[in-house]
């Protein structure tokens, strides 16, 4: 079978531990009526790399003066799926990229897991640049400040704006304090959708790579297969929703007599 896109609705998930196959060009999302024309796939990659060369020039909180890079965010433009988590951390700060290290290459392996890459999806952070404080000399990662995610904000909602996914994942429970609602509850929350928020019209929270790194034993693996399918969950609401809209699309219009 021949893929048209990895989240159309004919196409069957990989097996696991399969090699995802390599993400076709992508195509613009459809159109429902009460939406603007959708940009097209260059269109968005041109506008997020311009925002993206305004967003390396940010100095709206002081974090910018203990940067190495600032962290926009990496993917495919176009996706219909986007992962957001908190902020960046020691290697991110280093390399200009969201989720590297041990937590970006198991966050890999999970999207493998579900016949993915990085290309199929968006990913970005709450905060753009590294939260840190000097410590015995070397800088380590503290908790973002309020003013400092606010300062930050803007930047997440221009990138959301331009992509206009179908389906966010918030990476952790500070991820959807932002974008789900106020004192959320990884612990009673995950895997949960929401349909209230200004970022997308469907959004769930899913473990954070870190947060299960730290675990061991049988309580490692129960985290990880949940992330796993939290994330194929994802894709599969991705299916659903473009089905819809394909439906909708397809119906002709109703009479104002009927």
């Amino acid at each position: 079978m021949s893929q048209f896109s990895l989240f159309d609705d004919r196409l069957e998930p990989a097996e696991p531990g399969q090699p995802a196959a390599p993400p076709p060009a992508p195509a613009p999302l459809p159109v429902t009526s009460d939406e603007r024309i959708e940009l097209s796939p260059t269109e968005k990659r041109e506008l997020l790399e311009a925002l993206g060369q305004r967003a390396a020039g940010c100095e709206r909180c002081a974090l910018s003066r203990t940067r190495t890079h600032v962290v926009f965010g990496e993917g495919n433009p176009a996706a219909p799926l986007v992962l957001v988590g908190e902020g960046p951390g020691e290697n991110e700060d280093a390399t200009g990229r969201p989720f590297v290290g041990r937590a970006g290459k198991l966050l890999d392996e999970v999207l493998a897991r579900n016949g993915m890459t990085r290309s199929h999806v968006y990913i970005c952070n709450i905060l753009k640049c590294r939260a840190a404080e000097m410590q015995n000399g070397r800088y380590l990662n503290r908790p973002p400040a309020a003013e400092e995610i606010s300062s930050c904000q803007p930047w997440l909602e221009e990138q959301l704006g331009i992509i206009r996914p179908l389906v966010v994942l918030c990476v952790g429970g500070p991820s959807a304090n932002t974008i789900i609602h106020k004192n959320f509850r990884i612990s009673s929350e995950r895997g949960r959708w929401f349909t209230n928020s200004p970022y997308a019209g469907w959004t769930m929270a899913v473990f954070h790579p870190a947060y299960i790194l730290r675990l061991q034993g049988p309580a490692y693996q129960a985290a990880l297969d949940t992330l796993i399918e939290d994330i194929g969950r994802a894709r599969q609401k991705v299916v659903e929703l473009r089905r819809q809209l394909k439906e909708e699309q397809a119906s002709p219009p109703r009479s104002l007599f009927d």
